[in-house]
């Protein structure tokens, strides 16, 4: 699916299209049915002051997405290969990391299909699963993979947000009571916190938008403008959603609601929407659970795949192949398991959050002291010491909260 390069005379209509789908496709990513099961699940522990966790993971979202994607367009390189000629070694670690969060993120992915197909028509689990596994895999293995990936994700992507407002405005959340602890939270919890920014953007999530880039042929100083607006774009589409789906599950459980979290069968995310709206309620969590889901595989799978070129140079066809077996593998991995969907979804979150300071660490270096990789370009300071700050800050929270992550699937 590399095959679709875009030169810099082309239209403007076509460079919109391909950075809506650079856009969508990290928004559809870190908006996936981890995020949606962590919201709910934190949601019902921490009330109004999980809105500080939100805040929190924006930031670092602003800062990770904004430093990846501009130094991958100055390098017009992908992520590992970057990282290898920046330090010998380091790009195969990133990769070997990327793919195997990746894998777990997509095994959590197809769980979270098969929960969505379940409340949207009745299907068990691991059938609805299944059959979203395999629309993802018919994707790749068609002649016009690229065209489709990328109106798949932007369709279902602005339906995913229009069903949440709806049922974010029909919950009725204390709205004053979340934005004053967005600011002063009256619990502050690293576990969730580092969970939370993995299932955002840690992991593949965060070279999601900027390899997609690198596909398009949209790198290099000229389109340096373009990209670092398509970023922010990006930032400001997933910053909204999760502000809405939070304040969706707030209304519910402010009202008294009480979430199960411990049965193995437990779905708070689907029982929110469903004591907001009823039956209707839970139609839409169906759907767009499943969206989200479907679109996270297709992104965990194209991602995680475009690490492998640093081990061995592929075709664009050697990649699609190599896609379709990574969502059979992913699929094979969750119907032996045994570990309920739920729990697989806030794990993973968890695992990607743990990847992220790596990358980044790697990445800000890269900023600060190898100028000949970004073709001479001097890289915004400001930029960089906010990342270094992150960066610091990720490793921090990855310490701290590493027990409690694994705790989540019993470990």
């Amino acid at each position: 699916m590399s095959g679709d390069a875009t030169t810099p005379s082309a239209s403007t209509a076509t460079l919109r299209g391909s950075f809506m789908a650079a856009i969508f496709l990290m928004a559809t990513s870190a908006i996936g049915p981890g995020f949606i099961t962590q919201t709910a699940t934190f949601t019902a522990k921490l009330g109004a002051a999980f809105a500080f966790a939100i805040l929190a993971s924006i930031v670092i979202d602003f800062v990770v997405q904004l430093n990846i994607w501009r130094i991958t367009a100055l390098t017009r390189r992908r992520a590992a290969e970057t990282a290898n000629i920046a330090l010998p070694g380091a790009g195969y670690l990133l990769a070997i990391l990327v793919i195997i969060g990746g894998l777990a993120f997509n095994v959590g992915n197809i769980a979270g299909a098969g929960l969505g197909l379940n409340a949207l028509l009745g299907l068990p689990p691991k059938i609805g699963g299944a059959l979203s596994a395999l629309l993802a895999i018919g994707i790749f293995l068609s002649a016009r993979a690229g065209v489709l990936l990328d109106r798949i994700i932007i369709v279902l992507g602005i339906v995913m947000i229009a069903l949440t407002v709806f049922v974010a405005f029909v919950s009725g959340p204390p709205v004053g009571e979340a934005l004053r602890q967005t600011i002063l939270p009256d619990t502050i919890d690293f576990a969730t916190i580092t969970t939370i920014v993995g299932g955002t953007v840690g992991g593949y999530i965060t070279y999601s938008g900027a390899h997609r880039l690198i596909d398009k042929g949209l790198t290099g100083p000229e389109h340096l403008p373009a990209v670092t607006r398509a970023a922010l774009t990006g930032i400001a589409v997933t910053g909204v959603m999760r502000f809405v789906l939070f304040l969706a599950i707030l209304g519910v459980v402010a009202s008294g609601v009480t979430l199960d979290l411990s049965s193995q069968t437990a779905n708070p995310a689907a029982q929110a929407f469903s004591h907001a709206a009823g039956e209707v309620g839970l139609r839409i969590f169906g759907l767009v659970f499943w969206a989200a889901a479907i679109t996270s595989v297709i992104g965990a799978a194209y991602t995680s795949v475009s690490f492998l070129p640093v081990f061995t140079p592929m075709t664009d066809r050697a990649r699609n192949i190599a896609t379709v077996i990574f969502i059979a593998v992913s699929l094979a991995v969750y119907l032996v398991m045994t570990t309920p969907p739920a729990a697989i979804l806030v794990f993973v979150g968890g695992f990607n959050g743990l990847i992220l300071p790596i990358g980044l660490t790697i990445f800000t270096w890269i900023g600060f002291a190898r100028s000949d990789l970004m073709g001479g370009h001097r890289y915004n300071r400001p930029l960089l010491v906010a990342s270094a700050l992150v960066c610091a800050l990720t490793w921090y929270m990855g310490y701290k909260s590493v027990g409690n992550i694994f705790a989540f699937i019993g470990l």
